[in-house]
């Protein structure tokens, strides 16, 4: 069940991203599409979590600020950030480890 949603905090919140990403538009046009494709049940909850982190990184204000969007039962948290950043870290060292060895 998702919580209420007020409609001027989504408005507010996709304000702040733009506004973010003025300089970088298609930054604010890929969280649309995300946002599209959870609507549509195309992505379920974890993956839009990890997908808006990895678009927001560095962000963390607005990571935090998509627990708005998120259904009862899912929260964004400092330490949820800071694991995603190490299982990313894990595996570009995993990658450079690869090519390095080629």
């Amino acid at each position: 069940m998702m919580r209420e949603l007020k409609v001027e905090d989504a408005l507010i919140y996709l304000d702040q991203v733009k506004m973010e990403f003025s300089a970088k538009p298609q930054i604010y046009n890929e969280f649309l599409e995300i946002m599209k494709n959870f609507k549509a049940q195309e992505i379920d909850t974890p993956g839009v979590i990890r997908r808006v982190s990895n678009l927001f990184r560095g962000y963390n204000a607005l990571i935090l600020g998509f627990n708005t969007f998120l259904p009862e039962g899912y929260k964004i948290e400092l330490k949820d950030i800071e694991k995603i950043e190490r299982e990313r870290e894990s595996a570009l060292a995993a990658q450079r480890a690869q090519q390095a060895a080629a």
